[in-house]
């Protein structure tokens, strides 16, 4: 089976995920736009290392701490956003302006 299609599919998810961080302004809509990222990356070396038949699966071993990550940023961010929101009543990034001088 050809790998066409699978990166057609990686390359709409990130395209997809770039346009979620660049035109949402809602803090949760971003990070669901980043794990879009982060799954087309982890398309990307599935299908890679299917391609070239990799004995130690190193694709498959960095898709693994990848889905890791992207587990541990949506606890932390969600977090990070919730106290803001129960702060400011708002989910809007413009408006989180805490560390600002």
């Amino acid at each position: 089976m050809s790998a066409q299609p699978f990166l057609i599919a990686a390359a709409g998810l990130f395209s997809m995920g770039i346009y979620g961080i660049l035109v949402r302004r809602n803090a949760v809509m971003v990070l669901l736009s980043i794990e879009l990222i982060l799954n087309a990356v982890n398309i990307n070396f599935v299908v890679f290392n299917q391609m070239l038949s990799d004995v130690l699966l190193n694709g498959q071993i960095f898709t693994v701490f990848i889905i890791t990550i992207a587990a541990a940023e949506v606890g932390i961010g969600l977090a990070i956003v919730l106290m803001l929101f129960r702060n400011r009543q708002t989910a809007n990034i413009n408006e989180f302006d805490l560390m600002k001088w």
